[in-house]
């Protein structure tokens, strides 16, 4: 009895082994299987016969002489989840697209250059843009249709249309498809202009008059909705206040700085910001979180912080860089792309923002006697109200104004908070989680290094050096290739995608502010090997521009131009400030050429659209003002960058040695036995100083 007994339960752990490991079956499987890319993985599984993005795949459609439709989005897009549902997880709209076109499916983080491509014909035929973003092109490629989100029957009948007339009547798409290639490529010439460079005060005035006749003076931003943050605007904005000593324009990045912070826009159980918000007061987000948008409101907040030393704008930093830890960051120190808008609410259905918001009757439940003064202070009311009984958490006045009328001391206030958000936070972990991105972006990483960087420089944590520099090897050990290239992608260990403009022109950006902090040279001279390899296959002679991708990638049918500022600083403005700087640290005079010219070229623009070059202008205050090449030299070198960091200089760069050094900026300088700092403008230098404060008092902001 004995041995049958073991027998019993030897077969009955066999069977439940057997079934729990018994792989998932799916009906339909298609050739995204074996991509890496969260987003295709998600569309690996339906009916549509998705091909990737290859050599591959549009040969075979020149071949069989079928139309092409490409459908492009990202793992956080929200309404690409829902065409997904609608349409491609539906047998009979997969059969319609699988009988007529060849159907790729491109995640837009990783081939931004096939995203821009075709973004510039929808924004063509269209006037708008967005994703998803789906294309109906010839065999070679060439766009002739397109839009972003269809619903299931407007879908199946413009594809149906559009095979019939190919059918029928080719030659009409091919004409089509003739002019509208002609101007995607209008969209990629930049002017250039011929006119010898002036750059001055009045023409950066004059355009911040234009521009702030477009700011909302009560909620901060811009006067409309949806509201994105633009970070690269308020750095720009931030500096020029700051070196004209204009208030008015300090208080309105301190007003939208306060109201993006207190807004529902900010998580404020769980820390980092959603992409934009829907309303004017930065109140209900498009829940997903970007690391992009996360890294660059760190230095943002970093640069107002340390001007104003708001309490507020630290926190903001501190919860978003422990947020990016938390959810965000590999073993091996790279960071990953985004969590999903979307997660499983309590009928386990996909639901926008389903993570974050609360009902009034769940926070009565877990906060109890504290509920009415969290409900006043995160604005349980309908100042907070959202939909379906929901509510996003929401501030509206600053933590001294709320406790002096509530009779509370700022500790007690402070004590309460951590209490609520330690309670609500393990909570909501309870909760299912949004969707992770999982793949690493060189130029995305490259942003959060340069955050980390930035936060480290005015608050000093060495933690934040740490991450920065386990992400700055990271890039060095897995990104950058024998040649001098680097690579767009990480995913499992593999990169497969040949960089970008962004991913060189941020990494060099970044690795300069990492050498700023630590006086490694190794960033620097990296930076500059970056640089060169930038002019030897992306840079355009012609126009004194860098193209989006390199020479040796296969062609499209356009070659991008990126130099219009977005949500993310353009490639070529961010590497025209590289150059400005770089030419400065080697003393290098083409680098700095390269750079003016490049300004010159799109101030024909930057007045018409001052939102849109908002880094270009940046780079312009270098020229209308004094720009200090600051030498700290000597054994206590550290000691003096440290002080240095805690004031915001944003018209200043750093050259560190400890030892005697060759570089342009160094040479001749070491003295042993004392840390000298010398302040130049244009290799004009006064004399060396040994205290901090009397270097300060050398550089002035106009």
């Amino acid at each position: 009895m004995k041995h049958l007994y073991l027998l019993v339960i030897f077969i009955v752990l066999f069977s439940c082994t057997s079934k729990s490991s018994k792989p998932m079956t799916h009906k339909y499987t298609n050739a995204l299987i074996n991509e890496t890319s969260p987003y295709l993985l998600q569309h690996a599984h339906n009916p549509v016969n998705w091909q990737p993005w290859n050599s591959k795949t549009l040969n075979q459609a020149k071949t069989e002489n079928k139309l092409v439709l490409i459908s492009i989005g990202y793992a956080a897009c929200h309404w690409c989840h829902v065409m997904e549902h609608e349409s491609f997880e539906d047998s009979l709209v997969a059969q319609t697209m699988n009988i007529n076109y060849i159907n790729i499916k491109i995640d837009r983080e990783e081939r931004p250059d096939v995203d821009q491509v075709y973004m510039n014909a929808v924004q063509l035929m269209t006037g708008q843009g967005g994703w998803p973003l789906n294309i109906v092109a010839l065999p070679d490629g060439r766009p002739v249709w397109g839009g972003t989100y269809f619903k299931k029957e407007q879908w199946i009948s413009a594809l149906n249309q559009i095979a019939e007339l190919y059918k029928s009547n080719p030659e009409k798409l091919h004409e089509y498809a003739n002019k509208l290639e002609q101007g995607i490529k209008s969209m990629d010439v930049v002017a250039t202009n011929n006119n010898k460079p002036d750059f001055n005060k009045t023409f950066i005035n004059n355009a911040i008059k234009n521009w702030s006749k477009s700011f909302d003076k009560h909620y901060g931003g811009t006067n409309r909705a949806p509201k994105f943050m633009m970070p690269n605007n308020y750095q720009f904005l931030l500096r020029y206040a700051y070196q004209n000593n204009d208030q008015d324009i300090l208080n309105f990045v301190n007003l939208t700085l306060t109201k993006m912070a207190y807004g529902g826009l900010y998580d404020h159980i769980g820390g980092g910001f959603s992409r934009y918000s829907v309303d004017i007061k930065w109140h209900v987000p498009h829940f997903e979180k970007m690391l992009y948008d996360n890294a660059q409101l760190v230095s943002l907040y970093a640069d107002a912080y340390q001007l104003t030393k708001s309490e507020l704008y630290k926190n903001v930093i501190t919860e978003t860089l422990n947020f990016v830890n938390n959810e965000m960051t590999t073993k091996n120190g790279a960071f990953f792309s985004s969590l999903d808008a979307d997660s499983l609410n309590k009928n386990n259905e996909l639901e926008e923002g389903a993570f974050y918001v609360w009902t009034k009757q769940e926070l009565e439940h877990i906060l109890k006697e504290d509920f009415l003064l969290f409900s006043n202070y995160y604005n349980v009311n309908d100042f907070g109200f959202w939909e379906h009984n929901n509510y996003v958490l929401i501030k509206n006045e600053d933590d001294n104004a709320f406790a002096e009328k509530h009779n509370i001391s700022i500790e007690a206030l402070q004590s309460y908070k951590t209490k609520w958000k330690q309670t609500l936070l393990e909570i909501r972990n309870k909760r299912p989680k949004p969707r992770l991105d999982d793949k690493t972006l060189t130029s995305w990483n490259a942003l959060m290094l340069k955050a980390y960087v930035d936060a480290y420089r005015v608050l000093g944590d060495e933690i934040y050096l740490a991450s920065a520099e386990k992400n700055a090897n990271f890039i060095l050990n897995n990104q950058l290739q024998n040649d001098g290239s680097l690579f767009h992608n990480y995913k499992n260990g593999k990169s497969s995608i040949n960089g970008f403009l962004e991913d060189y022109a941020t990494t060099i950006e970044a690795f300069i502010a990492l050498y700023e902090v630590t006086g490694e040279e190794k960033w620097l001279k990296t930076s500059r090997d970056l640089t060169n390899y930038t002019f030897d296959f992306f840079f355009n002679k012609t126009s004194n521009m860098f193209f989006f991708t390199s020479s040796k990638d296969e062609a499209l049918v356009s070659r991008s131009v990126e130099y219009r500022d977005n949500v993310i600083a353009a490639s070529n403005s961010i590497m025209a400030n590289n150059l400005f700087k770089l030419s400065h640290y080697f003393d290098n005079e083409y680098f700095y050429n390269t750079a003016t010219n490049m300004l010159n070229n799109v101030t024909l623009e930057m007045q018409d659209y001052p939102s849109g070059y908002s880094n270009w202008f940046n780079l312009m205050l270098n020229y209308t003002h004094p720009y200090y090449e600051v030498a700290l030299v000597g054994n206590e070198v550290n000691k003096q960058l440290t002080e240095l960091n805690k004031n915001y200089l944003p018209n200043k760069l750093i050259a560190v040695s400890k030892y005697e050094n060759s570089m342009p900026l160094l040479k001749n300088r070491f003295t042993p036995d004392k840390t000298l700092i010398y302040v130049c403008v244009n290799k004009s230098c006064k004399l060396p100083v040994s205290k901090t404060k009397e270097a300060l008092k050398l550089i002035t902001k106009q």
